[in-house]
Parts: structure tokens; C-alpha cells; sequence
């Protein structure tokens, strides 16, 4: 047990400080109304979670401290539910309901999408 809270405590640790340097690059970058950062990052995250089950599925490359370490880890700390929702609550309280409407559906729908993806791409290769 405490093997697995070492590697899903390493992959978050890293993960979390990758989402905060992208997000941050990413919303330096375009500092409009809408979240883009926090956007990128988690449609990047749930890319990454569909190839990482994807190639367990496929084969015995990834063994299960590695799953651990990369999906429950890694994009765990990379992806952010949290800041999605705080996000979406402060574009509600500024009267942004169309970006609103926009980040919340295009997450859920490219989310989804994103880690299809990833596993279609892992059955290609």
C-alpha cells in the first residue's frame, strides 16, 4: 500500500505541476473571458487517460504501478474538475453565459471525444 501512495502521490505531484505551467502559459497567452488553459489542459488529460488505458488494454507494457503512477497520478494532478467548476461559476457571476454554455458543453463533449481518441490511437499503433 504504501508503494501505490508513492507513485500516485509522484504522478500527481508531477502533474500538478505541469497543469499549473500550462495553464498558466496557455492563459498568458490568450487572456480572454473564456478559460482557455484549464480547458486545454483537461481535453490534453483526458487524451492521455484514453492512451494510457488504451495501451494497458492492448498490452502488458504498462504494468500496474505504472497505470497507477500515469493515470490515477499524473492526470489525476493534471486535470482539474475544481478549477473547471470555479471557473464556470465566475463566468455565471460576470453574466459570461455564453461562455458559460460554450466551456461547459465543449468540455464535457470534447472530454469525452479526447479520450475516445486516445484509445482508438493506442488500438491504431
Amino acid at each position: 500500500m504504501i508503494r501505490t501512495l508513492i507513485l500516485v502521490g509522484m504522478g500527481g505531484f508531477l502533474g500538478s505541476i505541469s497543469r499549473f505551467l500550462a495553464s498558466r502559459f496557455v492563459q498568458n497567452i490568450f487572456p480572454e473571458a473564456f478559460p482557455l488553459g484549464t480547458f486545454l489542459v483537461n481535453i490534453t488529460g483526458c487524451f492521455l487517460i484514453g492512451v494510457i488505458y488504451g495501451a494497458s488494454e492492448k498490452s502488458s507494457l504498462l504494468t500496474q504501478g505504472w497505470k497507477l503512477f500515469l493515470a490515477v497520478g499524473f492526470c489525476g494532478g493534471f486535470t482539474t474538475f475544481s478549477t473547471f467548476a470555479n471557473e464556470n461559476l465566475a463566468l455565471l457571476r460576470d453574466g459570461e453565459f455564453f461562455m458559460f454554455f460554450l466551456y461547459t458543453s465543449l468540455s464535457v463533449i470534447l472530454g469525452i471525444a479526447a479520450t475516445f481518441a486516445g484509445v482508438l490511437v493506442t488500438k491504431i499503433l
